[in-house]
């Protein structure tokens, strides 16, 4: 019951003229970026920081948090009419989505992703509303050890699972953390990685960095593989769905938010393992099997549900503990950072109505995606003609103008070009630039749970393992980095039933038009269109894995 009126009292500080507008303006430009190949919610969030330095924290985390749903979105119109995921979470969508356009059916994938991304959302953050103030209490109880522990099995978990190869993703890893460090050290005061800069004595302003990886990294990547081809939308009208349609879209719309909220709410979670969990059960549990690869709605309702599911998920650890388990989640924790909030378990606390309205724009976010997404679909297909050269250059101009705001100092603008390029050599060789962005994050934040922990036990070593908590998540950390591994043992050993999901993920990219979308990817949360990329450019892609050929 206490729940229920901290959420009504976070409905009545959302409904206020100014936070609706709010939710507004983020929905909107949330749906808009979600579109444009090249443009997510972390990029876009990241860009607006310097912007929300003067607003009322609770309007401007409402903003972020519509820019975000908004993004899950607004993607799935990109991957349905053009077979250009915006987002890697919906390479899947693609599959089918963009077949069924192909077949004249557009208008009903687009509303089945639209209505699914809805009930999938709406459920999700009724988890997160109920769920939430159980972690939070479980959290308070813990000790020094235990928050150690838990970040570290966050920051591992992160870095181990993206792409390909944990050299490039640790790699990401020490550059954040090394970042993280520039400064003074808060115990003796002796300057860090400064290089005798007295501006740098301070640390790198969190915003600066953010905007530089994500915005500038980005428009630099898209800018040197940028042709002047133009993409061919195919023509939808307004979408809806008959009763055949829904009577096939509602099963997979539920089971897709079961696997994507707690997929969401992991450590490396993210949505991309839940989408593809999603399609493969729809695959094998539907009617009609014979359309997956021909444009099954199924194809599109499940794994669309899964994705907006894992979005409500990634807000239950990045509010309830401070963890991010994702670019936006990490970008919208700087955002609380910037406002001078301590984000963790207090946060409930000490800000609760911030807290409390953010989870109740979420219900209203979801609702005004609804209305907007339907009836504007063939609008927001039109912004896929926007000219890809203009669009860069507003970034890079927004992005230079907001970092010089943050400190009003030309020493800012030459960090923001060395992280650009940073950023931009980070998508070039695979590094992912998440692990970096969280290293930044959550680095300081460890280092001072160590000298807390160090501190309690007298420096004895062994009070960091002194809670169960701190052991549990010490061993999971060991199976993480260690099941590479013995999955290869597996494997020499027993070839036929070894432990992996290679064998699971090749039958589900065994489409053609599926290997598109994967191999069109580039850049850390971005697929340009086609024809941006040429065709011997087989680059690693931003999250560290090497495209399909």
């Amino acid at each position: 019951m206490d729940t229920f009126n901290m959420l009504m009292q976070g409905f009545s500080t959302a409904v206020t003229p100014i936070n609706l507008l709010f939710a507004v303006i983020g929905v909107l430009l949330g749906t808009a970026v979600g579109v444009l190949p090249g443009i997510g919610p972390a990029m876009a969030i990241a860009l607006l920081l310097p912007v929300t330095y003067g607003m009322e924290p609770t309007a401007a985390m409402i903003m972020f948090a519509g820019i975000y749903y908004g993004g899950m979105y607004g993607g799935s119109t990109t991957s349905i009419l053009l077979n250009t995921p915006g987002e890697s979470s919906t390479v899947i969508t693609a599959i089918e989505g963009h077949k069924m356009a192909k077949a004249g059916r557009a208008a009903q994938a687009l509303a089945t992703a639209a209505i699914g991304s809805f009930v999938a959302g709406t459920i999700g953050t009724a988890l997160l509303a109920t769920i939430a103030p159980w972690v939070v209490k479980f959290a308070v109880s813990l000790g020094n050890p235990s928050y150690l522990a838990i970040m570290l099995l966050a920051l591992i978990a992160v870095t181990a699972v993206l792409g390909s190869s944990k050299l490039r993703g640790f790699a990401s890893l020490g550059l954040g953390l090394a970042i993280g460090l520039v400064g003074m050290d808060p115990v003796s005061g002796q300057g860090r990685l400064i290089f005798g800069q007295p501006l740098l004595t301070d640390g790198l302003d969190i915003v600066v960095v953010a905007v530089a990886i994500f915005a500038i990294g980005e428009a630099l990547w898209i800018a040197a593989h940028l042709r002047k081809t133009s993409s061919h939308t195919i023509p939808v009208g307004r979408p809806w769905m008959g009763k055949s349609d829904w009577k096939r879209s509602w099963k997979p719309w539920l089971r897709g938010t079961a696997f994507g909220f707690p997929f969401g709410a992991l450590p490396a979670g993210g949505a991309e393992i839940p989408t593809f969990l999603s399609y493969v059960t729809e695959k094998k549990l539907s009617k009609h099997p014979e359309e997956f690869g021909h444009g099954a709605i199924e194809g599109v309702a499940g794994p669309e549900a899964a994705n907006n599911a894992a979005a409500a998920g990634t807000l239950t650890p990045m509010l309830a503990l401070g963890l991010p388990t994702n670019a936006t989640a990490a970008v919208m924790l700087l955002a609380l950072m910037q406002f001078g909030i301590q984000p963790g378990p207090l946060l409930f606390e000490e800000e609760p109505v911030l807290v409390w309205a953010l989870i109740a724009s979420l219900f209203i976010g979801n609702a005004l995606l609804l209305l907007i997404n339907l009836p504007m679909a063939p609008l927001w297909a039109k912004l896929l003609q926007l000219p890809r050269p203009y669009l860069y250059a507003g970034i890079l101009f927004f992005a230079t103008l907001g970092a010089y705001a943050v400190n009003k100092q030309a020493f800012d603008l030459v960090l923001l070009l060395v992280l650009g390029l940073l950023g931009f050599a980070m998508r070039r060789f695979g590094i992912p630039v998440l692990p970096l962005i969280i290293g930044v994050i959550l680095g300081p934040r460890a280092e001072a749970q160590l000298r807390k922990s160090l501190q309690l036990s007298s420096g004895d070593p062994a009070g960091l393992f002194s809670e169960p908590v701190a052991v549990a998540a010490y061993l999971i950390i060991a199976l993480v980095l260690l099941w590479p591994l013995a999955n290869m043992v597996l494997r020499r050993m027993f070839p036929k039933t070894a432990l992996g999901f290679d064998s699971l993920v090749e039958p589900a990219f065994a489409e053609p038009e599926a290997n598109e979308a994967v191999a069109g990817q580039t850049g850390a949360n971005a697929i340009p269109q086609a024809g941006d990329v040429p065709a011997d450019e087989h680059h690693d892609t931003g999250n560290g894995s090497r495209p399909r050929s």
